[in-house]
């Protein structure tokens, strides 16, 4: 077997890769490419579009180490925060219970939870004033599980309430200028990123090659490309009504080439 259909092989395998990617290497990459000036502009977007009133509750899924959640939290919001990486939710929670200033501010650490568990499994109904999916985890899942979680989301918010999705991996932006390979220095750490497109799933197969003192590490993960209009019928038959499109946090009109996709829906 080549390498290339070895490479498919162990991948398609691994539908659920996400699982087990986001632990030890792979969170010291996001926390190197995510300033925090990005992470501030993106809580003042979410508090613009959610609509949202003081002391309204919002679902951050899924949340990482909760940069956003206690942004939020810091502006008045109370946040249900959940992500399947145990050490994320570890970060999170260290970081609650650590210096105030760490977390946004005593009281506002108290005004999220975190939890641990799979966006996949969402159970709320009717609770939320808010929700929000950010970071390309739209991406992860395949065409039946992302309708079920769009329907779950929609029974978790109330009549009304926003759900804001945030992904660089719509086709209209992935696909235009899309690279086979590339590399990244990130101080300490070097990444190589290895990709192939296929058609026929409309997936990326990725391998990402970490370098650091020497030492090689490789991680493998599958991103599902849907188009613009694909996510909207998904979200209108979830019971979202799409209000708005933007290529940018400064709410420019999204168009083909546009790095990021931001979709303001609403639950009827």
């Amino acid at each position: 077997m080549s390498y290339t259909n070895l490479l498919y092989h162990i991948v398609y395998a691994t539908k659920d890769w996400f699982e087990t990617f986001f632990h030890g290497v792979t969170l010291d990459l996001w926390r190197k490419a995510i300033p925090l000036e990005q992470t501030t502009a993106e809580a003042e977007f979410l508090i613009d579009h959610l609509n949202c009133d003081a002391g309204a509750r919002v679902l951050d899924v899924p949340c990482g180490n909760g940069r956003l959640s206690f942004e939020l939290a810091q502006r008045g919001l109370r946040v249900t925060a959940v992500d399947i990486s145990e050490e994320f939710i570890a970060e999170a929670r260290a970081i609650q219970s650590g210096p105030p200033a760490t977390a946004g501010g005593s009281d506002s650490s108290t005004r999220v939870e975190f939890i641990l568990g799979d966006m996949r499994h969402i159970e709320d109904q009717g609770i939320y004033d808010g929700a929000y999916c950010f970071g390309n985890s739209f991406a992860f899942l395949e065409h039946a599980e992302l309708e079920k979680f769009l329907r779950a989301i929609a029974r978790a918010l109330k009549p009304g309430a926003r759900f804001i999705i945030e992904t660089g991996m719509a086709a209209e932006s992935v696909l235009p200028d899309f690279e086979e390979q590339s590399s990244h220095d990130m101080g300490d750490l070097a990444l190589t990123i290895k990709e192939r497109y296929l058609a026929a799933e409309s997936c990326i197969d990725s391998e990402y090659i970490f370098e650091r003192d020497g030492q090689t590490e490789s991680r493998l993960a599958r991103e599902w490309i849907y188009t613009v209009a694909e996510i909207r019928r998904m979200l209108e038959r979830a019971g979202l009504s799409v209000l708005d499109l933007y290529g940018s946090l400064k709410c420019k009109p999204y168009k083909l080439g546009s790095r990021e996709l931001f979709i303001v829906s609403e639950a009827r």
